[in-house]
């Protein structure tokens, strides 16, 4: 099967797209074509990869011309972000398209009569888990992902100016938006934080081992249970997630469920940082359940054999 994947929003090592998707594809012995913003985010794609590069949130014009080349000898397209299913080329193959904003009903149910939609129940969520991290320590606090206002960037700072007299340090891994970029520079340097800016996946991920806590504190605007909380599950430490998390965390009984303001994260830090019995034992069953229902690669196989489903692709012609 040749596959072409595409995004012109997302980085082009996005863990979801390159680490998780792609991958599985690529270790199942099909071709992808991989239309991403290289140039913009000064990335080199990976070997095993056909790359067509594009600006990063290009004009229809331009996206529809990078998806034409992409797709050219392709069984299937997966987009990734929900403005390409306006810049799809006339002669292309199915379409996938992978929800990951904000989306209404009306938007996912008229995308869904032309296209398949992935949700995560279509394609499960997941992360890399670690067979055996450290213990959570009592020195920093860890957040994983995209930065940004909506993200809770104003709240994270406010929390590391709060937190420095307690002796904990909160450390901030990833990209940042624009808008966002002065105010964690500046945080940074006064002292108040780490700010790590985009570092690849399985780095990130061991970066954040040994962390008090990981947090994740999205607002109401974002739709589904967020990716960093089973990345903090993964590496063995408790969540203090704001409300959009706590299916997840309660259901795992692995961290605490507080309301997106800077006094209730604070208290949930401190509580932790004096109990590391309460610590180790949340960031246990928080790694237990990972390992049994998000680890990535138990869900890749089902991932790989959907999208020769959606491509028409039989396994005998596989096997030709």
């Amino acid at each position: 099967m040749r596959a072409c994947v595409a995004t012109t929003v997302h980085h082009p090592e996005d863990a979801r797209i390159m680490h998780r998707q792609i991958r599985a594809l690529l270790d199942a012995g099909h071709e992808v074509t991989y239309v991403a913003p290289f140039t913009y985010f000064n990335v080199t794609p990976v070997m095993g990869l056909a790359a067509v590069d594009v600006a990063q949130r290009a004009s229809y014009g331009r996206a529809r011309a990078a998806l034409r080349r992409g797709v050219k000898g392709a069984d299937l397209l997966i987009v990734h972000d929900h403005r390409l299913l306006h810049a799809l080329p006339h002669r292309r193959p199915p379409v996938v398209w992978d929800v990951r904003e904000q989306v209404t009903p009306r938007q996912l149910a008229r995308a869904g009569r032309r296209h398949r939609p992935i949700t995560a129940e279509v394609v499960p969520e997941g992360t890399l888990v670690s067979p055996s991290p450290p213990p959570p320590g009592d020195t920093r606090v860890v957040h994983i992902g995209r930065l940004s206002a909506e993200r809770g960037v104003s709240e994270l700072i406010g929390l590391a100016e709060r937190l420095v007299p307690y002796g904990i340090r909160l450390d901030l891994i990833g990209a940042a938006t624009r808008d966002v970029r002065p105010l964690l520079r500046d945080a940074q340097r006064v002292g108040l934080l780490d700010w790590f800016g985009y570092v690849p996946n399985r780095h990130a991920l061991r970066m954040a081992e040994g962390a008090l806590a990981g947090l994740s504190l999205a607002d109401n605007t974002v739709t589904r249970s967020p990716t960093k909380i089973m990345d903090y599950m993964g590496r063995g430490l408790p969540v203090i997630t704001t409300p959009q998390g706590a299916s997840l965390v309660e259901g795992a009984g692995c961290g605490v469920v507080v309301p997106q303001d800077v006094d209730a994260v604070l208290n949930a830090v401190l509580d932790l940082k004096e109990d590391p019995v309460r610590r180790a034992r949340l960031g246990a069953l928080g790694h237990a359940e990972a390992r049994l229902r998000h680890h990535w690669p138990d869900h890749a196989a089902a991932f790989v054999s959907r999208a020769e489903s959606w491509a028409g692709v039989t396994r005998h012609a596989l096997a030709v």
